[in-house]
């Protein structure tokens, strides 16, 4: 089993910016819809976690009063823990705290990604790790999330959301549910996800872009995922990942999906 797919053994840092004041998150009120600009800025804290092979992962967490549950957001290909600059507080104001990380496969699509940033690699050498090299930040974040004594939430977008499978099989009993935005078999070996939905025993909640291909290969994992625990959701105007969500990239569909996602959350952490 690689240090990708081991549990990590995760220490956490967390460093309140400037003068013990955490940051706050704010909506970017120039691109977003009313709905999310209503929302209310959710305090976030940045911290620190160590996976097993000694990366430092970056994260900001987001923490509700009385928290349902505690979701672990993972972001797509080229992306940063920004991707939930806007989704996070929405969990937040419903009751759910919330972790979003930077993972070594990464990049500035939505901010910048500190931990590709500051993850060791050799001269001339990509920044980017690689997608099977993420695994081992995700499993740092679940070994923190473990500590917090809530019902843990996995939640990944793209390449994140094909890991999340494997995170969730490699850790029975560790998680409530899981989300996947966009999931395919982004992994090297073809049958890699299929394979570890078909072990899970827990609530599934599968979405995809509002294209044939997408669908299809949502649909084929959900249908590996065994007894009838998940949920399918195919959305009437969707796009790619977690940006499904944000009223910015998908203004025909945010509000929709969001319902779906709700619906989800309240059956399996009400």
């Amino acid at each position: 089993m690689t240090a990708g797919r081991r549990l990590a053994a995760a220490s956490l840092a967390i460093a309140l910016a400037g003068c013990g004041k955490p940051d706050v998150t704010y909506d970017n009120v120039a691109t977003q819809k009313q709905t999310d600009t209503a929302i209310p800025a959710a305090a976030s804290v940045p911290v620190q976690l160590k996976a097993a092979d000694g990366v430092t992962v970056f994260g900001r967490y987001y923490r509700a009063e009385h928290p349902r549950a505690l979701i672990l957001l993972f972001h797509q290909a080229g992306s940063s823990k920004d991707e939930y600059a806007t989704i996070a507080p929405r969990l937040v104001e419903a009751g759910y705290s919330a972790l979003a990380i930077d993972q070594r496969s990464g990049g500035r699509l939505f901010g910048p990604n500190e931990t590709a940033a500051n993850a060791p690699h050799k001269p001339g050498e990509s920044e980017d790790a690689g997608y099977p090299a993420a695994e081992a930040d995700l499993e740092a974040a679940l070994a923190w999330g473990a500590e917090q004594k809530l019902p843990v939430i996995l939640w990944g977008s793209s390449y994140s959301a094909a890991l999340v499978f494997d995170v969730a099989a490699q850790n029975p009993g560790k998680i409530r549910a899981l989300l996947a935005f966009s999931p395919g078999e982004y992994m090297p070996d073809k049958h890699f996800v299929g394979h570890a939905a078909s072990a899970l025993r827990i609530p599934v909640f599968v979405d995809s872009a509002a294209d044939p291909k997408e669908i299809k290969a949502a649909g084929a994992i959900a249908d590996a995922v065994p007894g009838g625990r998940a949920t399918h959701y195919v959305p009437v105007a969707g796009v790619h990942g977690s940006s499904t969500l944000i009223a910015a990239k998908n203004p025909k569909g945010a509000d929709a999906n969001w319902e779906a996602v709700f619906a989800f959350l309240k059956r399996v952490a009400p």
